[in-house]
């Protein structure tokens, strides 16, 4: 399979290296350099860019009718636009906030938990991730995600960085320097507390991931998500 890497910065190099021991060519290399680029013999595209960037990323690809998988986070203020434009275009799209295996599966541990709790209100609900200092969100898409998924089953309206907001689900965001990727759920009550949590040890199982999903993806049209490639959910 012939893939373009749509960014190409620590997680694309990673890809790269993932996709190349797994016998794919990659032959386009985009980045923050790159003025313009040809999708001509892409089969198809990973794109880890920038918020910036992933959205004209994205339709480039429906342009060219090339099936495009993103892990960009921050632009999700146009999935909705991204997602008519994929379904008027007959493309094909798979996005997630996190290509782990591992954490796809802690995202269903994560939904079945909050509606195990979701008639506990006694329990308090918070969260915390911690990635390196490159990263340029936050919090992470993983825990949007994920404090998403609890507010379907909780007390909670919405999510929010602020402590002293005592009404919204708390997302403790920090930063800290060569951390993959960090999430911990934690529900405290005044008798005990129940967590789950989830550490990446490196970036290579969110790039396996990713090329896992390039691989699956091949020969489809459509909207798809992890849960589609995994068939879990």
């Amino acid at each position: 399979m012939k893939i373009g890497l749509l960014g190409y910065g620590k997680m694309g190099k990673t890809i790269e290296k993932i996709a190349l021991a797994r016998q794919h060519d990659i032959v386009l290399k985009v980045d923050t350099n790159t003025e313009t680029y040809t999708l001509d013999d892409v089969d198809v595209a990973i794109d880890f860019s920038t918020p910036d960037a992933a959205v004209d990323n994205i339709l480039k690809c429906f342009s060219h009718n090339v099936p495009v998988i993103s892990g960009t986070t921050g632009w999700l203020q146009h999935y909705d636009e991204v997602v008519a434009m994929c379904k008027e275009r007959d493309g094909t799209f798979l996005y997630a906030s996190n290509f782990s295996l591992g954490v796809n599966i802690f995202f269903e541990l994560n939904k079945t938990l909050s509606k195990l709790m979701a008639n506990l209100p006694e329990y308090n609900i918070s969260m915390e991730e911690i990635h390196h200092t490159q990263k340029l969100d936050a919090p992470s898409g993983t825990a949007i995600s994920l404090a998403e998924d609890i507010i379907k089953n909780s007390k909670y309206g919405t999510w929010t960085l602020d402590a002293a907001k005592t009404k919204a689900l708390h997302i403790d965001a920090k930063r800290i320097e060569n951390v993959p990727g960090t999430h911990e759920v934690l529900y405290t009550s005044n008798v005990d507390s129940i967590s789950i949590k989830h550490t990446a040890h490196s970036r290579e199982g969110f790039a396996l991931g990713a090329v896992i999903a390039a691989e699956w993806i091949a020969g489809k049209k459509g909207v798809f998500s992890m849960k589609d490639v995994l068939n879990i959910g």
